[in-house]
């Protein structure tokens, strides 16, 4: 007699938009998903095969994911707390790090624990796998973010980089931040050359369209949410006056040498 197939664990994912869709493409096949989002359309869900479920049936899952800009995590947060089960995981996903810490670990029960992820990757970044991108995960309460890394590198092929929130925000203040706000100036700039370009132009305009789609919300987190993403900006912004007022004072001296030629 056939044995039964054995039931796959089942995963609450709190969140359908572009960032949500992708999380239930690639564990589909490892969990059964129980997806809430009332905002997002029957087409997200009918297109990636999932089937819509209320919050407290998604939030009764032993794992719970919350795939929600940072700007709705606390209202979320407050939401979810309530149907969580004793001894669940609970994961965000978002682009900060510090601040969402602090909302999970204030808003989420005692009983429950906490790991804040950033996968270091979105929907074009990963259009084509997952094996090799990177994702950063910071222990916020209990003791399982090692056995969520080893998960993500044996069954996703991620590159899991163990890092704290605060580490994370430093350094994403000048990867992300500068990222967006480069790519928000050349989009700004638009139309830019496309037939006399050169590779390193092409490779920077490549970089603008990974993160040119980005949803509104993403960048304002990025800019906005990050403690130290506004310090670099003041650091980048007066590098590049210090530049513009040297190179303006160089064809000066370039046209006075030619006058007195």
């Amino acid at each position: 007699m056939p044995s039964s197939p054995i039931p796959l664990p089942a995963l609450g994912l709190i969140g359908f938009g572009a960032f949500g869709r992708l999380v239930a493409t690639h564990l589909a096949p490892l969990f059964s998903l129980r997806v809430h989002d009332p905002f997002a359309p029957d087409s997200a869900f009918a297109a990636a095969g999932a089937a819509r479920c209320g919050l407290a049936e998604a939030a009764a899952c032993p794992v719970v994911i919350l795939a929600t800009p940072v700007s709705t995590l606390a209202s979320v947060v407050c939401d979810v707390a309530p149907h969580l089960i004793p001894g669940a995981l609970v994961l965000d996903v978002g682009s900060v790090k510090v601040r969402p810490a602090a909302i999970m670990r204030a808003g989420l029960p005692p009983g429950v624990d906490i790991v804040a992820t950033h996968p270091l990757f979105g929907p074009q970044s990963a259009r084509d796998g997952l094996r090799g991108l990177k994702i950063a995960v910071c222990p916020v309460r209990g003791n399982r973010a090692r056995r969520v890394g080893a998960f993500l590198r044996r069954a996703l092929g991620l590159d899991v980089i163990l890092t704290t929130p605060e580490a994370h925000d430093r350094e994403a203040a000048a990867v992300q931040g500068l990222t967006h706000l480069i790519a928000k100036v050349l989009v700004a700039m638009e139309p830019l050359p496309t037939r006399m370009t050169t590779r390193s132009f092409d490779l920077v305009m490549q970089a603008v369209g990974m993160v040119r789609h980005d949803a509104p919300e993403v960048y304002h987190a990025i800019e906005r949410e990050n403690p130290y993403a506004a310090e670099v900006r003041r650091r980048f912004f007066g590098l590049a006056a210090q530049m513009d007022e040297e190179l303006g004072e160089g064809a000066c001296v370039g046209e006075t040498l030619r006058l007195e030629a």
